[in-house]
């Protein structure tokens, strides 16, 4: 009887690490155990990861237009619509279209969507902070530099 191949009957690039594929899972294991984490404290606003995305960035940076907003959050302009479609209809954000230019569309906080970060924001931080506390400040920052520059790296080999 055949057994499947494994990675360990594969012939593997003559200078392959195996260190960097253990990295790859480590650094896809937490970045899912991360959004878990945001995903079930965000519920309990009654709010998506996309959906707090888009109002913590209006919230930190002012208003911005789709197209900025879609940017800063690494999405694309249809997942923008849909998801300020949403926070739209719960009265949190509004569109306002650019008198000078009818093509540009500025996303911006409501009164009601400026409350409710003023009143979630706290606790969403500390609860990242919390799960940072793993971590004491040098960590953090050697942490912080090299997903900076890995991040970097890949994206330009991307462009």
């Amino acid at each position: 009887m055949d057994r499947e191949a494994t990675t360990d009957d594969r012939e593997l690039p003559q200078a392959f690490d195996p260190l960097s594929l253990k990295v790859w899972v480590v650094l896809a294991r937490c970045y899912q155990s991360f959004s878990r984490l945001v995903a079930h404290d965000l519920a309990r606003h009654g709010l998506t990861t996309p959906q707090f995305g888009v109002l913590e960035a209006l919230y930190h940076l002012g208003p911005l237009t789709l197209g900025e907003l879609a940017g800063k959050l690494l999405v694309t302009g249809g997942n923008i619509t849909y998801v300020m479609d949403r926070l739209e209809r719960e009265g949190l954000v509004q569109r306002v279209r650019s008198e000078s230019d009818r093509r540009v569309v500025t996303a911006e906080l409501t009164c009601e969507g400026r409350e409710l970060l003023d009143r979630i924001f706290p606790d969403h931080a500390e609860i990242i902070e919390e799960a940072m506390g793993v971590l004491d400040t040098s960590e953090r920052e050697e942490l912080h530099r090299l997903l900076k520059k890995l991040g970097l790296s890949v994206r330009d080999e991307l462009d």
